[in-house]
């Protein structure tokens, strides 16, 4: 049952990359809720299924499609699937990413496989993905765009140990951004708006790794870390770094996707909106 809210979505069509866990999966659940039927697209078919077939359950509109952002033929049967199932795509959101490669869990430093694998995920799976939709949103004259950046493509925070494991994926993100002001513009004479949403620190399974990291290589555990294990590590980290003293929740984020996708935001584009407790303002 859909209830009541600004930023309702009854009648919308949403593809979400990156949705069958963690922020995607929160994203695609809000759009569910807001009345907005749901195409959970993920590297596993299997896991798009699961996570669809979680929604299905809870009464809403819902498919999983196996997606692979990085190859452009993937996203472009993944819109056809869409448009066949649903009639067409209204929502965007390219939420598809990663950290760094594998084993960054145990490294103190970036390889050259984070940067590639960063590059090839986080900036052109959100390019793919708008290349496989926006001439269908041209044609209809109308369309929302969003990607999930993060507050670090904004101002990482680097280390004196040098090559900072971090730094490919904040510069992933960055590029994000400025993807979603330029693509703005371009659209803007289609009636498409294209925005992103920059988040800050969530306990997912991508913070659990990064957390796993930086408990592995301290020496000095008793100067920052909790003695509760990698949770506890995660919100000692959110008291002592962010004003609203917690971290964010994937609802939270699809809460802010919600309303960027809604009418409500209609004149809004071009525009990277931090949802990260004040962590960082700018």
């Amino acid at each position: 049952m859909v209830g009541h809210s600004t930023a309702q979505l009854e009648g919308k069509v949403a593809l979400v990359t990156g949705a069958a866990r963690g922020i995607g999966f929160g994203i695609a659940t809000v759009l569910a809720e807001r009345g907005s039927e749901v195409a959970i697209c993920d590297l596993s078919g299997e896991a798009s299924s699961a996570a669809a077939d979680g929604l299905l359950s809870d009464g809403h509109s819902v498919i999983g499609i196996a997606t692979n952002v990085t190859v452009p033929e993937s996203l472009n049967a993944a819109v056809s699937r869409v448009i066949e199932a649903f009639g067409r795509v209204d929502i965007l959101v390219a939420n598809a990413g990663v950290w760094a490669s594998a084993g960054y869990e145990e490294r103190p430093h970036y390889n050259d496989a984070d940067w590639e694998i960063t590059h090839s995920v986080n900036v052109r799976g959100v390019v793919n993905s708008a290349e496989a939709v926006v001439p269908h949103m041209q044609e209809r004259g109308s369309g929302r765009i969003v990607n999930i950046a993060s507050h670090g493509g904004r101002k990482p925070r680097g280390m004196a140990t040098g090559r900072t494991l971090g730094f490919p994926y904040s510069v992933s993100k960055a590029g994000v951004i400025q993807w979603t002001h330029g693509l703005a513009i371009e659209l803007a004479p289609f009636n498409i708006t294209v925005n992103a949403v920059c988040p800050g620190e969530l306990w997912t399974h991508m913070i659990r790794g990064i957390y796993t990291n930086r408990r592995n290589l301290t020496i000095d555990h008793s100067r920052d870390l909790s003695g509760g294990g990698i949770s506890g590590d995660f919100a000692l980290a959110m008291q002592n770094t962010v004003p609203l003293g917690r971290g964010q929740t994937p609802r939270d984020i699809g809460n802010a996707v919600a309303f960027l996708a809604s009418d409500d935001a209609a004149e809004i584009t071009g525009q990277a909106l931090n949802v990260n407790g004040g962590a960082r303002m700018n």
